[in-house]
């Protein structure tokens, strides 16, 4: 059963759905960038009804201020702590018999469960795709950079592109420069530093699911070598998805989807 529930938080109204089943496990998922609660391709929505449905799970989305439905200004996924703990609340009201609840985040809704979850009573953790760019210039990061100049140097038409001026020079000089360029000692408030340190803090369950061609899990895959994730790497379980897409919206990357999320469920 689905229905429409609206919430208080910070003086402004949520709108969030519940997927209503008769277990006692409850999912609750975050919306990432400024996406709405049905997410890319209803993608969200669609596996919300599949979770509820078959694995007897209820399941919440839900708006963050200033975001679809729900009223108040957009400040970003930093300032979503109190969104999140509403949506809790709302959810534990909503179904009273929740005993163990998830949560699951694509991007910064990943990082954003990451940094706030032991202030908002998760019980475990899906995390797909963390955020961790702090972006200085309009190229990706240069974790990806390399990985795509891996790629393009292996692939003879590349090459060929290169001779016959179908390459952008200046372009492909940035790209080499933020490639090769040594990477600045790492300050504790960097966003990849404290997501470290806020998973480190907490003994929960986490599962980090990462599509293996997008950029910012790329990117993410770069920081989680760091030394500052050694003991939430000895407790996290990572899984890779061959695709390029960031929402898992290629074909069998739905399903592939939602066997991770049973999988963490249990």
């Amino acid at each position: 059963m689905r229905r429409l529930i609206a919430f208080p938080c910070a003086g402004e109204t949520l709108v969030g759905t519940l997927d209503l089943a008769e277990g006692p496990e409850g999912l609750l998922i975050v919306s990432g960038g400024n996406e709405v609660r049905m997410g890319a391709h209803r993608g969200m929505a669609l596996l919300a009804g599949r979770v509820a449905a078959e694995l007897g799970v209820s399941v919440f989305r839900f708006d963050r201020r200033g975001i679809g439905d729900s009223s108040g200004e957009n400040r970003g996924f930093d300032s979503s702590r109190d969104d999140i703990a509403a949506a809790v609340r709302a959810f534990r009201d909503a179904v009273p018999g929740l005993q163990r609840l998830t949560g699951l985040g694509n991007c910064d809704a990943a990082s954003a469960l990451a940094l706030f979850h032991e202030h908002t009573g998760f019980d475990a953790l899906i995390l797909a795709n963390p955020w961790t760019i702090e972006a200085v210039d309009d190229l990706p990061p240069a974790a990806a950079i390399r990985a795509r100049y891996a790629a393009k140097l292996r692939d003879p038409r590349e090459w060929l592109r290169l001779v016959r001026g179908g390459v952008d020079i200046r372009k492909l000089a940035r790209g080499l420069a933020k490639a090769s360029a040594t990477p600045a000692p790492a300050a504790p408030a960097r966003l990849a530093a404290r997501l470290a340190g806020a998973l480190d803090a907490s003994p929960v369950p986490v599962t980090i699911l990462l599509a293996a061609g997008d950029n910012t899990a790329i990117a993410f895959r770069d920081e989680w070598k760091a030394p500052m994730f050694d003991r939430v790497r000895t407790r996290a379980a990572l899984h890779g998805r061959d695709t390029d897409s960031h929402s898992f919206a290629r074909e069998g990357d739905k399903q592939w989807l939602f066997e991770r999320v049973r999988e963490a469920l249990g």
